[in-house]
């Protein structure tokens, strides 16, 4: 297949490695002005990929979209022009609420939902570190989509595992809810996750949890207090040693996705009528670090 990987950060590099080496023809969309890019993992060599050559835009099968959640409408608005109907979008980002400004764009393409749980970390800008194994999902956003899942083996085969999930909003919000407990807490307190598991941190976690349950009730989200807490005990643990990526962001002093994290949670929260004092509190906390970078 002819994939596009826009947006090759740590994950999109990742994927851009595995489905290369996997015999796919890999090309990548960025920020940089050129029109190649080397890309080496782990202690594997190097491979080159083309850069936003607009010839392999027209004759990608997929694109893979992997940057920042509140990056999306940005970077993939230009290249939609140039994309045949058919060629399938497979949007693997943090957060959710990234699309609805863009729905309109989008429907005549199949759309795929994609959640990982993958850690990568660059150690520069052409090196990229596998730091942990994790499953993916993905799912059909859109009618079109439905057909694509066919795409769960074509990935399986690259960076296994992945499954096809026909309830992935699901499994989006459970993911959203990981992250929103993790990534501000680890951003705020610049800490690993591992740090999360310390006593002093059990009552906010438990606040928060006490908060995000009736909001996906509502929703129409399957979920209980033990399971959820159980499932962020075990990231916590599985992950203890890697930086959140909010936190990474606060380090580098770059925007955060809290707007499609915490943000979309509190925005639904209060559609509900439902009241999420400590998550607020987090949120505007994050936007007052952001703020304090903005020169006066």
């Amino acid at each position: 297949m002819n994939i596009i990987i826009l947006g090759p950060g740590a994950i999109g590099s990742l994927w851009a490695y595995q489905l290369q080496r996997s015999g796919h023809r890999v090309a990548l969309w960025g920020t940089q002005p050129c029109q190649q890019w080397l890309i080496a993992q782990d202690d594997d060599p190097a491979i080159s990929y083309a850069y936003n050559q607009p010839a392999t835009l027209s004759d990608a099968d997929a694109v893979l979209i992997t940057v920042k959640a509140w990056q999306v409408a940005q970077a993939l608005t230009p290249l939609l022009p140039h994309l045949a109907p058919e060629t399938m979008l497979i949007f693997m980002h943090n957060g959710m609420g990234a699309l609805d400004a863009l729905d309109k764009y989008i429907s005549p393409h199949p759309v795929i939902l994609a959640t990982t749980t993958h850690g990568a970390q660059k150690k520069t800008p052409h090196h990229v570190m596998h730091t942990g194994q994790g499953i993916t999902q993905l799912g059909a956003y859109n009618p079109l989509g439905e057909p694509c899942s066919f795409l769960a083996q074509v990935l399986d085969n690259a960076l296994p595992t992945v499954t096809w999930n026909h309830t992935i909003t699901h499994a989006l919000w459970h993911k959203l809810a990981i992250n929103c407990v993790i990534n501000p807490l680890t951003a705020i307190h610049q800490c690993r996750n591992g740090e999360l598991a310390q006593p002093h941190y059990r009552s906010i976690i438990e606040q928060l949890i006490d908060e995000l349950i009736p909001v996906m009730q509502a929703e129409q989200i399957p979920c209980h207090k033990m399971e959820l807490t159980h499932t962020i005990d075990q990231v916590i643990t599985a992950t203890a040693k890697n930086y959140s990526s909010m936190q990474q962001d606060v380090v580098y002093r770059r925007q955060t996705e809290i707007d499609f994290i915490t943000g979309y949670v509190v925005q639904k929260a209060q559609q509900h009528g439902l009241m999420m004092p400590t998550h607020l509190k987090l949120y505007q906390h994050i936007r007052s670090i952001e703020t304090s970078w903005i020169p006066s």
